[in-house]
């Protein structure tokens, strides 16, 4: 075949690098995607099943477990999934000592690694929840023992952190003057803050808009168009309660000096049922918060405080688990029935059941000295006023709507469960009636109504795939990849 003549050649290279700058601004759909596979359930699948699902029909890239457990662990090997898995509460104590962690390690990561890809080790679920002055004392020197142990063992790339709540926020509103609670702070998360500097691993907190939102703050936690919240020490409008929420952690690292220090999601999600009635829960809404959550956290935005990042990311949950106690939220956070039937549309399927995942609304924070968006009246004034002031349903610690307390999850997996251990989207004691989740009261009592933004209708099955400029443009990458091929081959029989 005779050489390419040089106009041919000169017109491809011309025209590749014209399309070169919609390849380079035009995100790829295989964004980082990760969520808590729970196992309370008597329907679910065995773990092999699950695990060939997720790796070979889905988008989803890393899992997290609250547990150990070896059938899950092993049935990940050589699937190419990163796994979290978790020591139980009640293995702390344990862990704090040298030998206890050496044979945690021996028994639980040993066996399984690198087969399975074993990327994290997370020490108990929202410890600083429970009130239990033993594991709390005990839990930085479990981390660091723990971390020892896997570098003993050679396992150097396995990192260690501990899931957190937001309830370890005395402050959370404004984001800008969030705080630690007093005391903790210094004991607690100063060395906790340095061990992950030191370790290179991230921090990991459970926000949950779900739990801080009223009729009236819908759109706020949902990321829609809303007047937003002002932090008056920043002049930053936020318009995303995740956002704020993230902001607020932020914050009291800074203040701590730990404001290089990574930050992960390691549960948030949004129920497609709860009680009768409730205002912002069905399968739409669901697919909104997770598709806005994915563009969210992976786009390499970051937030208002914390510009460019991006934050590893578990969504909560995997399946619609029938055994879980509490509110009927806490059985309907799943992306998918036991039977792997997507519960909607999320944008993470690989054989193009959904699209990819909706671009955050167009302002998502606002700097006072660029025109912060009107605040339109309401019921109760505003809805900046509102969201600000809306209780945290879940919150056991006093926090305002940011601090959104015990997150549903499943916890860790010792014979005397705590609360948290349990799981529950607010311990009854806490929050009101076992049956009622007062986020579901609150949101049940709301108008909804704010800005005239009305959400989808109670009775949908299935969310459709928001169009926008992500979804829109992530659908260009294959083609804008062919284009280039052709345009080179076109150039080659020039």
């Amino acid at each position: 075949m005779p050489p390419p003549s040089r106009p041919g050649l000169a017109a491809a290279i011309v025209l590749s690098i014209c399309l070169l700058p919609i390849l380079l601004t035009t995100p790829p759909f295989a964004t980082a995607i990760g969520v808590n596979y729970g196992t309370k359930g008597d329907n679910l699948l065995p773990p092999a099943k699950v695990a060939s699902f997720i790796a070979n029909r889905t988008r989803i890239d890393r899992v997290k477990l609250f547990d150990a457990s070896p059938d899950i662990v092993k049935a990940f090997a050589g699937t190419g999934i990163a796994l979290v898995v978790t020591a139980g509460n009640g293995d702390i104590p344990k862990l704090a000592t040298k030998d206890g962690a050496a044979a945690w390690v021996a028994a639980n990561v040993a066996p399984y690694y690198p087969a399975t890809d074993i990327s994290l080790v997370a020490v108990g679920n929202e410890i600083m929840d429970t009130g239990d002055q033993s594991l709390m004392s005990n839990l930085v020197p479990a981390m660091r023992s723990l971390k020892a142990a896997l570098n003993a063992a050679g396992f150097h790339k396995i990192r260690v952190s501990t899931p957190h709540s937001l309830g370890i926020l005395s402050v959370s509103q404004p984001p800008s003057a969030s705080r630690f609670r007093p005391v903790d702070d210094r004991l607690v998360f100063a060395p906790m803050l340095e061990f992950h500097r030191k370790t290179r691993s991230p921090f990991m907190v459970n926000p949950y808009p779900y739990f801080g939102y009223n009729g009236l703050t819908l759109p706020y936690a949902l990321a829609r168009p809303n007047p937003g919240v002002l932090d008056p020490g920043t002049g930053i409008t936020y318009t995303s309660m995740l956002l704020a929420q993230l902001d607020s952690v932020f914050s009291a690292m800074k203040a701590l000096g730990f404001e290089d220090v990574e930050i992960a999601v390691g549960e948030t999600g949004w129920p497609t049922k709860a009680m009768d009635g409730q205002i912002g829960v069905s399968p739409a809404e669901a697919a909104e918060y997770i598709r806005y959550l994915i563009g969210e956290t992976s786009a390499g935005k970051g937030t208002p405080l914390m510009p460019k990042r991006t934050f590893e990311t578990y969504i909560f949950a995997l399946f619609n688990e029938n055994l879980k106690p509490g509110p009927v939220a806490e059985r309907n956070f799943g992306l998918f029935q036991p039977d792997l039937t997507p519960v909607y549309d999320a944008g993470i399927m690989k054989d193009g059941a959904g699209s990819a995942p909706a671009a955050a609304p167009a302002a998502a924070a606002t700097s006072a000295k660029s025109g912060a968006p009107e605040r339109a009246p309401t019921k109760t004034g505003s809805v900046s006023k509102a969201a600000a002031s809306a209780p945290a349903p879940s919150s056991k610690h006093g926090a305002s709507e940011t601090s959104t307390g015990p997150s549903p999850s499943e916890g860790g997996s010792t014979d005397e469960k705590t609360p948290q251990e349990e799981g529950g989207d607010a311990p009854a004691s806490a929050s009101g009636p076992a049956d009622e989740s007062s986020s579901e009261i609150a949101a049940k009592e709301g108008d909804g109504d704010v800005g005239t933004e009305k959400p989808p209708g109670e009775g949908s099955t299935a969310a459709p795939a928001p169009a926008g400029p992500a979804s829109k443009a992530t659908n260009l990458v294959i083609p804008v990849s062919s284009m280039l091929t052709f345009a080179l081959s076109l150039a080659l029989h020039i």
